[in-house]
């Protein structure tokens, strides 16, 4: 487990490499961010470093009193970790002080939301055959056996809601880690859409 950060997406861009070819690549938005608190297995049952980002100009009270004598934060998450020595409240993590060029990363974010697929679409299932009288062109098929279970099991993958769920891509590269513009640049695309929040930590 390791230490992440909190940013945004930007959207995505080409740069020239050093040997002249270009790279598509996606652009984050990562400003400083502050520890907020510190969870330790005695008091939560778990080892954690709460980091928070984002400018909020007015605080709930519970939201008062957690950051209190903190920077009025927005977006608040955690990156679990089996050792909290180096961390202490209130302090800020920056893009310099954990990547650099050449590095792999994991990113975490939430996939653009696509309404409701069919299987095809959603599943990537093949279609049926589009001639000699089939009319079996984009129907799921068989769903489960007949007379015994005569159900069809749970889990079958069928038409539904696709996206808007929690993506996960691993082992993407830095390209460049730009700690005066608080701006990351990783190789390829990501998940989310622009604006979106993404987590951002070593794979």
């Amino acid at each position: 487990m390791s230490i992440g950060l909190i940013g945004r997406k930007v959207g995505m861009t080409q740069v020239f490499a050093a040997d002249g070819t270009m790279v598509a690549v996606s652009v984050l938005e990562v400003a400083p961010n502050t520890v907020t608190r510190l969870r330790t297995s005695e008091r939560d049952g778990y080892t954690a470093v709460q980091l928070g980002t984002d400018v909020k100009k007015k605080l709930t009270k519970p939201e008062a009193g957690q950051l209190k004598g903190l920077p009025s934060v927005a977006t608040i998450r955690e990156f679990r970790l089996d050792d909290l020595g180096g961390y202490e409240v209130g302090q800020t993590i920056a893009i310099g002080d954990l990547f650099a060029a050449g590095d792999l990363v994991d990113v975490t974010g939430v996939s653009k939301g696509k309404g409701f697929a069919g299987h095809i679409k959603r599943h990537n299932f093949h279609r049926g055959p589009t001639t000699h009288g089939s009319d079996h062109h984009r129907e799921p098929g068989s769903i489960g056996p007949g007379t015994t279970p005569g159900r069809v099991y749970k889990g079958v993958k069928m038409a539904g809601h696709m996206g808007d769920a929690q993506a996960t891509t691993k082992k993407v590269t830095v390209v460049q880690a730009d700690a005066d513009r608080n701006l990351l640049l990783l190789k390829g695309s990501l998940p989310g859409a622009r604006g979106s929040l993404i987590l951002v930590k070593k794979a």
